[in-house]
C-alpha cells in the first residue's frame, strides 16, 4: 500500500469535509489543496479523482450507504460521512484497489480524524457495502 496514496486519501477526506461543510466549489477546494500541499508527498491524480468522484456520484453513494446506516446520512458525523463516502466511492469505482485496503484505509482515517469509536462504525458500514459491491471478490477471498 502506497504512502502517497494514503496521503491522497487523507487530503481527500479533509477536502470532502470542507466541501460538505462550506458548500464550496470542488475545483476551488482542489486548487487550494494543491497550492498548500507538497505535491510530491501524495498521489495528486488519485486525490483529484476522489475529490471529483464523490460529489459527482453523491446520490448513488448515499443510496449505497443508506441500508447500512442506523441513521440518516446527514445525521452522521461530518468527518465520518466524508470517510464513508470516499470508501463507498472506492469500493464501487476503484475495483483495482482490494476491498480490504479500502476498508483498512477508511478505518485508519476514522481513527485519526473521527470520533472516539467512529472507526468501528466506519468499519461496519463499509464492510456491509463491500459485501454488496464486491461480493465476488469477498467470496473468492473467503474460500481461499
Amino acid at each position: 500500500m502506497s504512502e502517497k496514496r494514503s496521503q491522497a486519501r487523507r487530503h481527500a477526506v479533509q477536502a470532502i469535509y470542507q466541501w460538505q461543510m462550506a458548500g464550496q466549489d470542488v475545483s476551488d477546494i482542489a486548487n487550494q489543496f494543491l497550492e498548500e500541499q507538497e505535491l510530491s508527498s501524495f498521489e495528486v491524480p488519485y486525490f483529484q479523482d476522489l475529490l471529483q468522484g464523490v460529489p459527482c456520484n453523491l446520490g448513488q453513494l448515499d443510496e449505497l450507504l443508506k441500508p447500512s446506516l442506523d441513521r440518516a446520512i446527514d445525521s452522521v458525523d461530518p468527518v465520518e460521512r466524508a470517510i464513508l463516502r470516499i470508501g463507498a466511492y472506492e469500493l464501487q469505482h476503484k475495483i483495482e484497489v482490494p476491498y480490504r485496503v479500502v476498508i483498512n484505509e477508511a478505518v485508519e482515517m476514522a481513527k485519526v480524524f473521527g470520533a472516539e469509536q467512529g472507526h468501528k462504525f466506519v468499519n461496519g458500514v463499509l464492510d456491509q457495502v463491500a459485501r454488496k459491491v464486491r461480493a465476488v471478490e469477498m467470496g473468492a477471498k473467503s474460500k481461499g
